[in-house]
Formats: structure tokens, C-alpha cells, sequence
């Protein structure tokens, strides 16, 4: 029971003692780094330009994109094929072109033009594995876009890029 622990620290050498107020200095330097932190300058955004636009030509709504929009959605398209279903000549699209509107509208998105895409209404037939027979769309060789339509949608939308 005569055992009684130090309550000071040992010194090291080299080191001056903590003071007792280290924690109100700490909680001071952290208000005051906060405080001016705010009065610098704030960092100057780059322009950008920007990635998509869109423009009304005839009614339809064309999403333009720059080369750097393409390649970062990753856009990949294919052509509108004829096929005999059903006895019947139709013309057929990938699955991955099909898409659906908020209202259950079925169209996909044709790329007339070098980085232009505009959607094109769609009256399904039938799927058949990955292709969707129509019965009105696009015209055999149009090309649709298979991968990236999505984006393009919400691009047009006001949600993307």
C-alpha cells in the first residue's frame, strides 16, 4: 500500500514538458485555420465546354455530342436489318436498341448524322431473342444505337454530361 504512482512524466530529452492547456490551443488553432480558410480565395472552376447540346430541327429533339461524350458513354450502333417473320418482310433492331419512354412508348435512337442522335418511335411485333421484329421504325440500314442509349435519353432529358 506505501506503493504510489508517479504523476508526473519522465522528461525526454529534447522535448519540452505538454502543457496543460494543449487541448484549449488545439481546439483555438483548428477555429481559427477554419475561420481563414474561408476568407481565401475561391478556387477559379475551368470552362468547360459542354459535352452534348441539343437542338429542335423539324420537331425532333437531336442530341449533338463532341467526340469526348461518345467515347466516354462508350456509343456503340448497328444497323436496321430486313427479316421475314412471320411470312412477312419486316425490318428488326437489337434488343439493346429498344427502349421505352416514361409513358411505355417504345422508339430508339438513330444516328443520322456523325455524333447526332434523335429518337425514332417504334411499334414492336414481337422479340425474338435479341431482336426486336417491327412493324414501323426506322428504315432497313438506319443505324441505331445499341449501347449508350440510355445516356442519350437522359441527356435529353436534362440529366446527364
Amino acid at each position: 500500500m506505501g506503493d504510489s504512482f508517479p504523476t508526473r512524466r519522465a522528461a525526454v530529452p529534447g522535448c519540452a514538458p505538454p502543457a496543460r492547456s494543449t487541448g484549449v490551443r488545439l481546439a483555438l488553432l483548428l477555429i481559427v485555420g477554419a475561420l481563414t480558410s474561408a476568407c481565401a480565395a475561391p478556387p477559379t472552376a475551368a470552362v468547360r465546354d459542354p459535352l452534348a447540346k441539343l437542338e429542335k430541327v423539324d420537331g425532333a429533339v437531336h442530341v449533338v455530342l463532341v467526340p469526348k461524350a461518345v467515347e466516354r458513354i462508350g456509343i456503340k450502333t448497328a444497323a436496321v436489318e430486313t427479316v421475314v417473320a412471320g411470312g412477312v418482310q419486316r425490318t428488326a433492331i437489337p434488343y439493346g436498341a429498344l427502349v421505352y419512354d416514361t409513358k411505355g412508348d417504345a422508339f430508339a435512337y438513330t444516328n443520322p448524322a456523325p455524333l447526332t442522335f434523335v429518337r425514332h418511335s417504334l411499334r414492336v411485333a414481337s422479340i425474338q431473342g435479341d431482336r426486336v421484329i417491327l412493324t414501323d421504325g426506322p428504315a432497313a440500314g438506319a443505324s441505331v444505337v445499341t449501347v449508350g442509349a440510355s445516356q442519350l435519353l437522359g441527356i435529353e432529358l436534362g440529366v446527364g454530361l
